[in-house]
């Protein structure tokens, strides 16, 4: 009798897991030996990660630390270079300005990448500094930007079949150009950092999130 009790206490239980489709489905040709479940499609994991899809991330990663960076360096402070601090002892001359960095940036993603998608370089590019009439914030930055579009694109255009492949006169993988984009501009972003510090600028990523 106490079993019956708990089976009808069961039932309605199953039941409305059933209605609700969070009880697992048994797959069809199962026998009562080999009773199978497979997952509801909610339950079902995300798709699993390409080749595409990480280096995509890898790009958006930079690219947000980049664009933040020059965002947060004010107009009148774009053409910031630390050889106007006149440090003892410093050998500062001739290095880029912040803007040059920016637009070292950029360009240099543009030279890069473009061999992956097959991408016209943008008009006056035409070395590893970008076009010479970029001059203000906005423009540089919206450069900046169109160049990580570029490199989103890139990204997408890899497979499993091709990034082993040298694009057009390259003597590098496309897997290797791609990445090779990502770990340039980390390195021009860590002397973007040290110019906004040397400017009372906090980098936004260094910045405490308010609580």
């Amino acid at each position: 009798m106490k079993k019956c009790r708990i089976w009808w206490l069961l039932v309605p239980a199953a039941t409305m897991a059933i209605i609700a489709g969070t009880a697992p489905q048994p797959i069809r040709g199962a026998t009562s030996d080999s009773y199978a479940f497979h997952r509801s499609p909610r339950q079902s994991s995300q798709a699993a990660p390409t080749i595409a899809s990480l280096v995509d991330r890898d790009i958006t990663a930079v690219e947000k630390l980049v664009t933040d960076a020059a965002d947060a360096m004010p107009e009148d402070r774009f053409n910031f270079t630390p050889e106007t601090l006149d440090i003892p002892g410093a050998k500062f001359e001739g290095v880029r300005s912040f803007a040059l960095e920016v637009r070292h940036i950029a360009a240099s993603n543009w030279l890069i990448w473009s061999a992956l998608t097959g991408d016209k370089l943008p008009d006056g590019l035409k070395d590893g500094n970008g076009p010479a009439n970029l001059q203000t914030k906005a423009d540089i930055v919206k450069f900046l930007k169109d160049s990580f579009a570029l490199g989103h694109r890139a990204a997408a255009a890899l497979t499993l079949e091709n990034i082993l492949q040298s694009p057009g006169n390259s003597k590098s993988t496309r897997l290797h150009l791609a990445e090779f984009g990502v770990a340039h501009a980390y390195d021009h972003y860590g002397q973007m950092v040290e110019y906004l510090r040397m400017n009372g600028i906090v980098p936004p990523a260094s910045r405490q999130t308010a609580q």
